[in-house]
């Protein structure tokens, strides 16, 4: 089980003041602001609310629990941050759930100084078999009861709790049959609502719903994943033992680069195509099983996938976010934890595009994939807390000039390397810092107060193998980790134990530094289901 929590605290404005309406929490204007004082919508009704939510997050929840933080800013209220997690399937988890994401998104205003006054909670799920949206919302009511008490407990009041379910809304908080009765209000068409068209209008879009944009970045469920399966099995009977061997390593390196440049130049060039799944499609298409098998075994190395990540501005972002969505639909079956490495990287590329969405989206399956990767971690807190990926840019590009001017030295090329010093000149000491203040060079806490793999009333649970008799080893060789963006970690590949058969399914272990912070990754109960990064 995986989870996945935001705090987007700028992305949404909006006022709520005056008298309630119709006995329902929410005062009698809850407004929307998409992009500045023009465009401000104006919200009155738990069906507006309702309507509202997509446009919040940026795409549609399912199975979801949703908070959202009201401001009051001169009397006139504000949207601010907004926190998801996946309903539990095991009721005894809703309790620790909804004190979770309560004392995460309270405490992560806090600490941008702006506590909120108060909440708004949604509850999204569609009914199963048999079931209606009405039972739904019956049956999730001591969730929403939860998450009120929880609040409550912080000083912060929730004015308005909604359960959407099956094109209806109902309202948690509303007594009055006659504004919300029993059987619910349909929700209205997409698109059709004044908010939708200011939205619209400021430029701001819903993209389609999570498990839409999740498909993306999923191991394939197909006939295909069977042969790719083999053909990573295959490879890493090859490529392990090299990376294994001091002397190789650097080999190995050097053409997981080049055949991942190349695939990038045949993306590059190849016509696009209109809808995200065809595009997909054709990419995979592109892209050989024997290919997906270096590359993705080929990232396991920290320092490759370090500068894999360079590839993160002007033409090579978009080849290079592709390949690596690509190359995380191919880790298939005991490969999920090899994951990690693509997945990391299509969330840093896509929060240095600035699609803040998939960013988290990708560094939350990345953490699912492998809760101890610490590059993800990082970079899933800094884009939680508003940070600015330049500074991360910054550290890349140092680390680029210097490798230029020492390749440019060693072979003798003395105008390559004067011109790889003067663009050097302009670039960062080439240590990772993403701190707030430029402090100390370490990131703050995520949103929530808590780093994603752990947080508050978890409980710890086992890793699975990738295969029997096949455990977990470290590589060792020295650690460059201060110069690198990922800091302490090491990702590396394994050694063959005695009896396996597929070196490829070995799995990473983070050693060192990372020993310790390991230890405390918990998983957050009740997390969304599996896949739901």
């Amino acid at each position: 089980m995986t989870n996945h929590s935001e705090t987007t605290g700028s992305s949404g404005n909006g006022n709520n003041g005056g008298r309630d309406r119709g006995g329902s929490g929410i005062g009698d204007r809850v407004g929307y602001d998409a992009h500045g004082a023009e465009h401000q919508v104006t919200l009155r009704t738990p069906g507006e609310l309702a309507d509202a939510l997509p446009y919040l997050l940026g795409y549609r929840p399912e199975d979801s629990i949703v908070l959202v933080a009201l401001h009051d800013r001169g009397g006139r209220g504000r949207f601010g941050g907004r926190a998801r997690l996946g309903i539990p399937t095991n009721t005894d988890d809703w309790a620790a759930v909804a004190r979770q994401l309560a004392h995460g998104l309270i405490t992560g205003s806090e600490r941008r100084g702006a506590r909120p006054e108060q909440m708004v909670a949604y509850l999204c799920q569609e009914p199963a078999a048999g079931e209606s949206g009405k039972q739904v919302t019956q049956r999730l009511a001591p969730l929403a009861g939860l998450l009120r008490t929880e609040c409550g407990r912080l000083d912060v009041p929730v004015i308005e709790a909604l359960c959407i379910s099956d094109g209806r809304y109902w309202s948690y908080c509303c007594p009055s049959e006659e504004c919300c009765p029993v059987e619910g209000l349909p929700m209205g068409l997409p698109g059709t609502s004044v908010l939708a068209a200011a939205a619209t209008y400021a430029g701001l879009q819903v993209r389609g719903t999570l498990r839409e944009l999740r498909a993306r970045l999923q191991p394939w469920e197909t006939a295909a994943a069977l042969e790719q399966e083999v053909a990573l099995d295959t490879a890493g009977m090859d490529l392990v033992p090299r990376m294994l061997d001091m002397t190789s390593r650097a080999d190995v390196a050097e053409e997981t680069v080049s055949l991942a440049r190349r695939i990038m130049t045949r993306l590059a060039e190849a016509p696009s195509l209109t809808g995200a799944l065809q595009a997909d499609l054709r990419d995979d298409e592109l892209l050989g099983h024997e290919e997906a098998a270096a590359l993705v075994l080929g990232l396991q190395d920290r320092t490759t996938r370090d500068r894999a990540a360079e590839w993160m501005e002007a033409e090579e972002a978009g080849p290079a976010l592709r390949l690596w969505r690509a190359l995380a639909r191919r880790c298939v079956g005991p490969y999920g934890e090899h994951a990690a490495a693509p997945l990391t990287l299509a969330g840093w590329v896509a929060w240095s595009a600035g699609d803040e969405i998939e960013a988290r989206e990708a560094l939350a399956m990345a953490l699912g994939a492998d809760p101890g990767y610490l590059f993800a971690r990082l970079l899933h807190q800094a884009c939680n807390e508003g940070l600015d990926p330049e500074s991360i840019r910054r550290c890349l590009r140092a680390e680029r000039d210097t490798r230029a001017r020492s390749e440019a030295a060693q072979s003798g090329d003395v105008e390559k390397a004067e011109d790889a010093a003067r663009k050097g000149t302009t670039g960062s000491d080439g240590g990772l810092s993403v701190s707030p203040t430029g402090g100390d060079g370490t990131l703050p806490p995520a949103a929530d107060g808590t780093l994603p793999a752990s947080r508050p009333g978890t409980a710890s649970r086992r890793r699975k193998r990738t295969r029997s008799g096949v455990r977990p080893d470290a590589l060792s060789h020295p650690a460059d980790t201060e110069a690198r963006p990922s800091g302490a970690e090491e990702s590396r590949p394994h050694s063959r134990t005695a009896g396996s058969t597929r070196p490829g399914a070995a799995r990473r272990r983070i050693t060192g530094k990372d020993s310790a912070r390991r230890t405390e990754g918990t998983r957050p109960v009740g997390g969304a289901t599996e896949g739901e990064g």
